[in-house]
């Protein structure tokens, strides 16, 4: 009796295990009557390829070798080595799927857990991937950051308005390499604007990239999708991946 299953390699090879007994039996009338015994036992070939779980595989498996066994050939058996092969292989559909639920289980624990402990963030700093320079309201300071992965001779920050337009800069000299924070006193004819900075950054005469952040307060702390997301106070969402740094 050959069986065919494309969503289940191990009753695929089940097929095989009786083909002995097909080619000895060779009238169609034994091949009905095999196909009768089968069906009595509650195996449906047509049902395979609704298996869901591999509870059901395994079922449907032991159905089908029970079928397979009872129309055998006495003089022919099964080799036992590989029925005991294909019973190891449908074990372990069943233990990875465990698995599989247990590790879901614990990925959702963990995101659960992480929440708890990001609400204590709220009301610090982070800085992240930006250029909006923040801007304390009080005392009409702002300040920002960058990183650049070699030294610099020369470091020198422009502070742009909306429009692109330089109001004033930040001349730092020579940095080393590693992230870096200034601060700059904005104008009387700036304050209240939005305001952006874009860095300079030399080694010698070449120019070296970098990578500018922005410092915001954490307003908030939410999960979707499995991931933890702070919300900061100028209405930006990130991931909590994204977060360069903490104070």
């Amino acid at each position: 009796m050959a069986i065919s299953n494309t969503t289940n390699p191990a009753l695929n090879a089940l097929g095989g295990f009786g083909a002995s007994a097909a080619t000895s039996a060779g009238t169609g009338a034994k091949a009905a009557a095999n196909a009768g015994k089968a069906a009595a036992t509650g195996a449906d070939a047509s049902k395979l390829g609704a298996t869901q779980s591999a509870q059901e595989q395994s079922d449907r498996f032991l159905k089908l070798l029970v079928a397979q066994m009872s129309n055998q050939d006495p003089l022919n058996p099964m080799d036992s080595a590989q029925v005991t092969s294909q019973m190891a292989q449908i074990s372990t559909v069943q233990g990875v799927q465990t698995l599989n639920k247990t590790v879901s289980g614990l990925d959702n624990q963990f995101t659960q857990l992480q929440t708890m402990q990001g609400a204590a963030l709220v009301g610090h700093d982070v800085a992240t991937d930006g250029n909006a320079l923040r801007v304390d309201a009080d005392t009409h300071k702002g300040e920002g950051g960058f990183e650049i992965d070699s030294p610099a001779t020369s470091v020198n920050v422009e502070i742009l308005n909306a429009s692109g337009a330089v109001v004033g800069s930040v001349k730092m000299g020579p940095q080393g390499a590693g992230s870096h924070a200034f601060d700059f006193d904005v104008p009387h004819d700036a304050q209240g604007q939005k305001l952006t900075f874009r860095v300079n950054a030399l080694n010698n005469a070449a120019p070296l990239d970098a990578k500018s952040f922005a410092f915001n307060s954490i307003s908030a702390v939410s999960s979707a999708n499995g991931k933890l997301a702070v919300e900061l106070d100028d209405g930006r969402k990130v991931d909590y991946a994204d977060v360069r740094a903490f104070y």
